[in-house]
């Protein structure tokens, strides 16, 4: 499956008046880092990944279409993934978008 386009317009403009924002193609999808770091990505699943604070994924998966990210059959620590069902509106998008943008902050420059 192909990256959601629609996604990754709305992750520019959401992402847009961010200092240090880069956009890159990975992963078969849209990714949007900050300082070298990935903070958010529409990705080739048809969802959005979300770089996050691995301490706080226990209380994030509880919260409705969020799912810890899995690379085959192993999770991968400080990564979510939020169905489109759940970034629908603007508002519920921007949250994620600030929860990745904000940890990929707290992440020396690469």
């Amino acid at each position: 499956m192909a990256y959601d386009r629609n996604l990754a317009e709305r992750l520019r403009v959401a992402t847009g008046g961010e200092h240090g924002i880069a956009e890159k193609q990975m992963f078969g999808g849209v990714s949007f880092l900050v300082s070298g770091n990935l903070a958010v990505c529409a990705s080739n699943q048809g969802d959005l990944m979300v770089r996050v604070d691995p301490t706080a994924i226990d209380g994030l998966v509880n919260e409705p279409g969020v799912a810890r990210m899995e690379m085959g059959t192993r999770p991968m620590k400080g990564w979510v993934r939020v169905t489109l069902a759940n970034v629908d509106a603007d508002a519920d998008l921007r949250t994620w978008v600030d929860r990745g943008v904000a940890f990929a902050r707290s992440l020396p420059p690469k």
